[in-house]
């Protein structure tokens, strides 16, 4: 079953000025990923606004996002929603259109026991095809539910199609006990951009990143020098894409990111689903200043 690795990019989700799915927008935003040597798309994640879009909103999204790729890179559908029965409907129809796999956030604002997260991933792996691979993905300062170690080796005994994990969490030890599922053969990706470089030198597949739609050269460059094994040089590319990181998430990154590419004309509108907020004109001249300061798309040493 397919697996991801490299820089796999949530993205972020274009709406028109009267609140509505931008579809000429995010074909574009897929090609901009494409031709910035990107090696994986992830929407409807949590870069996507997930959960405050319909479930015919991720429909769509999915569909475009899978048309438009045209398996030019492998599309992965985040389809954890607010309850398991719109999760297996996502994940079957993600199936159905021809997504590579799909990615399923832990279920959210609840709290489960182990038990309870076993038993939902258990539903999900069943109501899609067996050889249809799905990625665990937990992020517990969101999402409040956790994937131990212990709970994700429990889950990938009991669902073979289950492939990996994306873990958004900054502990760079739980993601090497994560490595170990398997012997050594599940999927890890890391969701923190800084450790791109340490996860995919420890044994990881690579990171989920969404600062990547907007400095896609960076991240090009920094794989292809870890496929190398050029450590020196992701080093740097690596202490430099964290500086220009932390200034897109100063603020409100996902924002950020629809600012960034509006300003270079990908999307038409930095429009954010609501309650979900806007940055302010003055974060905005502010947050393009630093970066144009910076050359934020030359990759430099």
């Amino acid at each position: 079953m397919k697996r991801l690795c490299g820089t796999v990019v949530p993205l972020i989700t274009p709406l028109t000025s009267d609140d509505q799915m931008d579809i000429p927008s995010l074909e574009r935003l897929v090609e901009h990923c494409i031709s910035g040597g990107l090696q994986g798309l992830y929407p409807c994640g949590t870069t996507g606004e997930m959960m405050y879009l319909t479930v015919a909103e991720r429909q769509l999204i999915a569909e475009t996002v899978v048309r438009q790729t045209r398996g030019r890179l492998p599309v992965f559908i985040q389809t954890g929603a607010w309850n398991q029965a719109d999760t297996l409907a996502l994940s079957q129809h993600a199936a159905a259109i021809g997504a590579t796999g799909i990615g399923v956030v832990t279920p959210v604002f609840y709290k489960l026991s182990d038990q309870g997260l076993l038993a939902f991933y258990q539903a999900v792996a069943a109501a899609v095809p067996a050889d249809f691979p799905i990625y665990l993905y937990s992020i517990p300062q969101n999402a409040v539910n956790d994937i131990s170690p212990a709970l994700a080796s429990r889950i990938a005994a009991a669902c073979p199609n289950v492939v990996g994990i994306k873990y958004s969490y900054p502990d760079m030890t739980r993601l090497q006990q994560l490595m170990l599922i398997r012997q050594g053969q599940f999927s890890v990706l890391a969701g923190p951009d800084q450790l791109f470089e340490v996860v995919c030198a420890a044994g990881g597949d690579g990171v989920v990143s969404g600062n990547a739609q907007c400095i896609p050269e960076h991240y090009a460059s920094l794989w292809q020098a870890l496929q190398q094994g050029d450590y020196p040089r992701a080093t740097k590319l690596q202490r430099r894409t964290n500086m220009l990181n932390d200034i897109m998430c100063a603020v409100n990154n996902i924002a950020a990111y629809k600012v960034i590419l509006q300003a270079e004309g990908v999307i038409t509108t930095t429009k954010m689903r609501r309650p979900m907020e806007n940055l302010r004109p003055a974060q905005e001249q502010a947050l393009l200043r630093q970066l144009q300061a910076w050359h934020y798309r030359q990759v430099e040493l």
